[in-house]
């Protein structure tokens, strides 16, 4: 009897598994042009972005074969869209981005999220890369900037050089 309950429950969740994969996500996985990008400072600091963020927070989304198998899809998907829809470096000027907020997730470790890491290592970045990411991105993006086009640590400087 239980290798009977055994044998249907298997083949139920089979069939499942099985359904769940004709429910089209492929449309959404094709990746938009890009339209604009930041004026980057270096290349340096486009290549960790692109590497360490650029999954879901570009246009040039790199989606791995288990990104086509349910229940994956649909997480992958919607993580990838919630990351452009944040900041999208391949839309830049076009649309609203909050950039501000980049040094506070690098910096607390929220990005690149935990459950993203064991699948991509090249997104790991160490102390050194993190401290050079966020001010490339501070001097790319313009993060941090005030009304005078000074970013939060040149106004730190001049506050200190002004004691």
């Amino acid at each position: 009897m239980k290798n009977k309950v055994f044998l249907f429950g298997s083949l139920f969740i089979l069939i499942v598994f099985g359904v769940l994969q004709v429910i089209p996500v492929e449309a959404v996985q094709k990746n938009p042009a890009v339209i604009a990008e930041p004026a980057w400072d270096s290349p340096q600091t486009r290549e960790m972005f692109m590497r360490a963020c650029g999954d879901c927070h570009s246009n040039e989304t790199a989606w791995p074969w288990y990104s086509r198998i349910a229940p994956a899809s649909w997480l992958i998907v919607r993580d990838v869209r919630e990351g452009r829809n944040k900041l999208n470096v391949s839309e830049w000027g076009i649309r609203k981005n909050e950039a501000d907020e980049v040094r506070k997730v690098i910096e607390n470790g929220s990005m690149p999220p935990w459950f993203y890491l064991p699948m991509h290592p090249e997104a790991r970045l160490s102390a050194q890369e993190k401290q050079a990411l966020i001010l490339g991105l501070e001097n790319s993006l313009g993060v941090g900037e005030d009304a005078t086009g000074k970013t939060g640590k040149e106004n730190e400087n001049k506050t200190e050089d002004d004691d």
